[in-house]
Protein backbone atom coordinates (compact mmCIF):
# COMPACT_ATOMS: atom_id res chain seq x y z
CA UNK A 1 0.00 0.00 0.00
CA UNK A 2 3.24 2.51 0.86
CA UNK A 3 4.63 1.83 -2.68
CA UNK A 4 1.44 2.42 -4.07
CA UNK A 5 1.07 5.39 -2.40
CA UNK A 6 4.55 6.79 -3.36
CA UNK A 7 3.82 5.88 -6.92
CA UNK A 8 0.92 8.16 -6.97
CA UNK A 9 3.10 10.88 -5.12
CA UNK A 10 5.80 10.63 -7.84
CA UNK A 11 3.45 10.70 -10.50
CA UNK A 12 1.61 13.85 -8.93
CA UNK A 13 4.84 15.62 -8.75
CA UNK A 14 5.69 15.17 -12.04
CA UNK A 15 2.96 16.33 -14.00
CA UNK A 16 2.92 19.22 -11.28
CA UNK A 17 6.57 20.36 -12.68
CA UNK A 18 5.42 19.41 -16.27
CA UNK A 19 2.67 21.86 -15.40
CA UNK A 20 4.97 24.55 -14.07
CA UNK A 21 7.25 23.92 -17.08
CA UNK A 22 3.86 25.02 -19.57
CA UNK A 23 3.39 27.65 -17.39
CA UNK A 24 6.52 29.43 -17.74
CA UNK A 25 6.70 28.98 -21.38
CA UNK A 26 2.91 31.17 -21.74
CA UNK A 27 4.59 33.78 -19.45
CA UNK A 28 7.80 34.61 -21.56
CA UNK A 29 7.92 38.17 -22.97
CA UNK A 30 6.25 39.01 -26.17
CA UNK A 31 8.23 39.98 -28.73
CA UNK A 32 8.27 42.93 -30.82
CA UNK A 33 5.89 41.45 -33.45
CA UNK A 34 3.34 40.35 -30.94
CA UNK A 35 3.05 43.94 -29.13
CA UNK A 36 -0.15 46.12 -29.93
CA UNK A 37 -0.12 48.26 -33.25
CA UNK A 38 -0.74 51.93 -32.85
CA UNK A 39 -3.19 51.72 -35.57
CA UNK A 40 -3.67 55.00 -37.76
CA UNK A 41 -3.47 58.21 -37.17
CA UNK A 42 -6.75 59.85 -38.36
CA UNK A 43 -6.58 63.97 -39.45
CA UNK A 44 -8.66 66.03 -40.62
CA UNK A 45 -8.15 68.76 -43.05
CA UNK A 46 -9.37 70.65 -46.12
CA UNK A 47 -7.90 71.42 -49.62
CA UNK A 48 -5.80 73.82 -48.85
CA UNK A 49 -2.48 74.92 -50.61
CA UNK A 50 -0.04 74.88 -49.58
CA UNK A 51 -0.46 72.60 -46.72
CA UNK A 52 -3.20 69.89 -48.00
CA UNK A 53 -3.46 69.74 -51.64
CA UNK A 54 -3.61 67.19 -54.34
CA UNK A 55 -0.90 67.65 -57.25
CA UNK A 56 -1.38 66.98 -60.94
CA UNK A 57 -1.68 63.22 -60.45
CA UNK A 58 -4.40 63.60 -57.99
CA UNK A 59 -2.34 62.67 -54.91
CA UNK A 60 -2.87 64.51 -51.70
CA UNK A 61 0.17 66.23 -50.94
CA UNK A 62 1.82 69.61 -49.18
CA UNK A 63 3.62 70.60 -46.04
CA UNK A 64 0.87 69.92 -43.57
CA UNK A 65 0.31 66.39 -45.19
CA UNK A 66 3.97 65.38 -45.31
CA UNK A 67 4.67 66.61 -41.56
CA UNK A 68 1.76 64.67 -40.14
CA UNK A 69 3.56 61.56 -42.16
CA UNK A 70 6.52 62.15 -40.54
CA UNK A 71 5.50 62.41 -36.98
CA UNK A 72 2.92 59.22 -37.85
CA UNK A 73 6.61 57.94 -38.70
CA UNK A 74 8.30 58.94 -35.95
CA UNK A 75 5.74 58.15 -33.22
CA UNK A 76 4.89 54.32 -33.96
CA UNK A 77 1.47 54.83 -36.14
CA UNK A 78 0.91 52.22 -38.90
CA UNK A 79 -0.46 54.95 -41.06
CA UNK A 80 -1.96 58.17 -41.67
CA UNK A 81 -5.84 58.83 -42.68
CA UNK A 82 -6.82 62.45 -43.88
CA UNK A 83 -10.26 63.42 -44.03
CA UNK A 84 -12.15 66.16 -45.43
CA UNK A 85 -13.65 68.23 -42.61
CA UNK A 86 -16.11 71.20 -42.23
CA UNK A 87 -14.03 73.93 -41.10
CA UNK A 88 -16.63 75.93 -38.97
CA UNK A 89 -17.49 72.62 -36.97
CA UNK A 90 -13.85 71.11 -36.82
CA UNK A 91 -14.09 71.62 -32.46
CA UNK A 92 -17.41 69.88 -32.73
CA UNK A 93 -16.71 67.04 -34.49
CA UNK A 94 -12.89 66.77 -33.01
CA UNK A 95 -14.82 66.25 -29.07
CA UNK A 96 -16.93 64.07 -30.72
CA UNK A 97 -14.07 61.69 -31.97
CA UNK A 98 -14.37 61.78 -35.90
CA UNK A 99 -10.10 62.60 -36.23
CA UNK A 100 -7.52 62.52 -33.90
CA UNK A 101 -6.52 66.29 -34.70
CA UNK A 102 -6.80 69.41 -36.75
CA UNK A 103 -3.48 69.89 -38.57
CA UNK A 104 -4.43 72.21 -41.80
CA UNK A 105 -2.93 75.36 -41.35
CA UNK A 106 -5.21 76.22 -38.13
CA UNK A 107 -4.31 79.91 -36.56
CA UNK A 108 -3.68 79.39 -32.67
CA UNK A 109 -6.48 81.22 -31.41
CA UNK A 110 -7.81 82.12 -28.00
CA UNK A 111 -11.25 79.90 -29.22
CA UNK A 112 -8.43 76.78 -31.02
CA UNK A 113 -7.11 76.90 -27.06
CA UNK A 114 -10.28 76.96 -25.24
CA UNK A 115 -12.00 74.13 -27.12
CA UNK A 116 -8.96 71.52 -27.87
CA UNK A 117 -5.67 70.92 -26.65
CA UNK A 118 -3.36 72.91 -28.86
CA UNK A 119 0.15 71.89 -30.21
CA UNK A 120 3.46 74.79 -29.76
CA UNK A 121 3.39 76.70 -33.10
CA UNK A 122 5.46 75.76 -36.30
CA UNK A 123 4.77 77.61 -39.15
CA UNK A 124 4.19 81.99 -39.27
CA UNK A 125 0.95 83.48 -41.06
CA UNK A 126 -0.83 86.21 -41.71
CA UNK A 127 -4.20 86.95 -42.55
CA UNK A 128 -4.17 89.21 -45.65
CA UNK A 129 -6.09 91.34 -47.82
CA UNK A 130 -6.59 90.09 -51.56
CA UNK A 131 -8.03 92.27 -54.48
CA UNK A 132 -8.08 92.83 -58.00
CA UNK A 133 -4.24 93.79 -58.56
CA UNK A 134 -5.59 97.42 -60.00
CA UNK A 135 -7.22 97.73 -56.60
CA UNK A 136 -4.35 96.85 -54.66
CA UNK A 137 -2.79 100.63 -54.34
CA UNK A 138 -6.22 101.54 -53.08
CA UNK A 139 -6.18 99.57 -49.51
CA UNK A 140 -3.56 100.39 -47.62
CA UNK A 141 -5.48 99.82 -44.34
CA UNK A 142 -8.47 98.24 -42.90
CA UNK A 143 -10.15 100.92 -43.02
CA UNK A 144 -10.38 101.10 -46.71
CA UNK A 145 -12.91 98.14 -46.78
CA UNK A 146 -15.45 100.60 -45.60
CA UNK A 147 -18.16 99.73 -47.43
CA UNK A 148 -16.97 97.06 -49.79
CA UNK A 149 -17.90 93.37 -50.07
CA UNK A 150 -15.46 91.12 -47.96
CA UNK A 151 -15.32 87.26 -48.47
CA UNK A 152 -13.85 84.74 -46.22
CA UNK A 153 -13.80 81.10 -45.11
CA UNK A 154 -16.53 80.91 -42.27
CA UNK A 155 -15.05 79.94 -38.48
CA UNK A 156 -11.60 80.98 -39.80
CA UNK A 157 -8.90 83.48 -38.94
CA UNK A 158 -9.92 85.80 -41.76
CA UNK A 159 -13.66 86.08 -41.13
CA UNK A 160 -12.51 86.64 -37.44
CA UNK A 161 -9.89 88.93 -38.77
CA UNK A 162 -12.66 91.28 -40.09
CA UNK A 163 -14.90 91.21 -37.90
CA UNK A 164 -12.23 91.85 -34.78
CA UNK A 165 -10.93 94.89 -37.28
CA UNK A 166 -14.30 96.85 -36.67
CA UNK A 167 -14.07 97.88 -40.16
CA UNK A 168 -18.16 98.42 -42.00
CA UNK A 169 -18.27 96.24 -44.52
CA UNK A 170 -20.16 93.27 -45.67
CA UNK A 171 -18.57 90.23 -44.76
CA UNK A 172 -19.71 87.10 -46.76
CA UNK A 173 -19.06 83.82 -45.52
CA UNK A 174 -18.24 81.30 -47.38
CA UNK A 175 -17.52 77.43 -47.78
CA UNK A 176 -13.22 77.68 -48.09
CA UNK A 177 -10.81 79.99 -48.82
CA UNK A 178 -10.69 79.46 -52.32
CA UNK A 179 -13.92 79.68 -52.90
CA UNK A 180 -13.49 83.58 -51.55
CA UNK A 181 -10.85 84.22 -53.95
CA UNK A 182 -13.08 83.13 -56.83
CA UNK A 183 -16.07 85.71 -55.08
CA UNK A 184 -13.52 88.61 -56.14
CA UNK A 185 -12.20 86.60 -59.56
CA UNK A 186 -16.28 86.85 -60.28
CA UNK A 187 -16.82 89.92 -59.01
CA UNK A 188 -19.23 89.00 -56.15
CA UNK A 189 -16.66 90.43 -53.50
CA UNK A 190 -14.31 93.27 -53.81
CA UNK A 191 -12.20 91.84 -51.40
CA UNK A 192 -11.64 88.63 -49.49
CA UNK A 193 -9.30 87.80 -46.46
CA UNK A 194 -7.26 84.63 -46.51
CA UNK A 195 -3.96 83.23 -45.40
CA UNK A 196 -0.90 84.92 -46.43
CA UNK A 197 0.84 80.96 -46.84
CA UNK A 198 -2.32 80.15 -49.33
CA UNK A 199 -2.05 83.66 -50.98
CA UNK A 200 1.65 83.56 -52.22
CA UNK A 201 0.77 79.73 -53.78
CA UNK A 202 -2.23 80.62 -55.05
CA UNK A 203 -1.91 83.92 -57.37
CA UNK A 204 1.65 82.91 -58.39
CA UNK A 205 1.13 83.49 -63.00
CA UNK A 206 -0.51 81.09 -64.83
CA UNK A 207 -2.68 80.42 -61.85
CA UNK A 208 -6.38 81.00 -62.01
CA UNK A 209 -5.87 83.86 -59.89
CA UNK A 210 -3.30 85.68 -61.32
CA UNK A 211 -5.57 88.76 -61.83
CA UNK A 212 -5.55 89.00 -57.66
CA UNK A 213 -2.79 91.37 -55.80
CA UNK A 214 -2.41 90.75 -51.92
CA UNK A 215 -2.89 94.31 -50.69
CA UNK A 216 -2.13 94.64 -47.26
CA UNK A 217 -2.07 91.81 -43.96
CA UNK A 218 -4.57 92.69 -41.58
CA UNK A 219 -2.79 90.54 -38.65
CA UNK A 220 -0.45 88.19 -38.37
CA UNK A 221 -0.26 84.67 -36.38
CA UNK A 222 0.69 81.16 -35.78
CA UNK A 223 -0.36 77.92 -36.61
CA UNK A 224 -0.50 74.81 -34.53
CA UNK A 225 -2.67 71.31 -34.32
CA UNK A 226 -5.58 70.90 -32.52
CA UNK A 227 -5.92 67.77 -30.44
CA UNK A 228 -8.80 67.07 -28.39
CA UNK A 229 -9.09 68.19 -25.43
CA UNK A 230 -6.96 66.47 -22.55
CA UNK A 231 -4.93 64.44 -24.80
CA UNK A 232 -2.20 63.14 -24.47
CA UNK A 233 -1.03 63.31 -28.10
CA UNK A 234 -0.37 67.56 -27.83
CA UNK A 235 2.74 66.36 -25.60
CA UNK A 236 3.83 63.52 -27.76
CA UNK A 237 3.43 66.13 -30.62
CA UNK A 238 5.83 68.35 -29.31
CA UNK A 239 8.02 66.43 -28.76
CA UNK A 240 8.15 64.73 -31.73
CA UNK A 241 8.51 67.68 -33.65
CA UNK A 242 11.03 69.50 -31.57
CA UNK A 243 13.46 66.42 -33.32
CA UNK A 244 11.95 67.16 -36.62
CA UNK A 245 13.49 70.56 -36.07
CA UNK A 246 16.79 69.77 -34.83
CA UNK A 247 17.24 67.02 -37.19
CA UNK A 248 16.45 69.54 -40.49
CA UNK A 249 13.25 67.74 -41.54
CA UNK A 250 10.76 70.68 -41.24
CA UNK A 251 13.77 73.34 -42.64
CA UNK A 252 13.62 71.22 -45.76
CA UNK A 253 9.66 71.02 -45.77
CA UNK A 254 9.26 74.80 -45.04
CA UNK A 255 11.84 75.51 -48.37
CA UNK A 256 10.16 72.83 -50.51
CA UNK A 257 6.51 74.92 -50.14
CA UNK A 258 7.80 78.60 -49.41
CA UNK A 259 6.88 78.84 -45.76
CA UNK A 260 8.69 80.64 -42.42
CA UNK A 261 8.79 78.00 -39.34
CA UNK A 262 8.18 79.54 -35.82
CA UNK A 263 11.53 78.98 -34.18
Amino acid sequence: MKKLLSLVLALCLVFALAACGGNTEDVVAPTDATEESRGTLVVGMTIYEPMNYEDENGVLTGFDTEFAKAFAAKAGFDDVEFVEIDWGTKFIALEAGEFDCVWNGMTITEEAKLNASVSNPYVKNAQVVVVNKDKAAEITSADALTGLTVAAEMGSAGASAVTDSGVDCNLVEVDVQTTALLQVVAGKADACVIDITMAQSMLKEGTDFDSLAIAMELTSEEYGVAFKKGSPLVDEFNTVMAELMADGTLDELAEKYTLTLVK
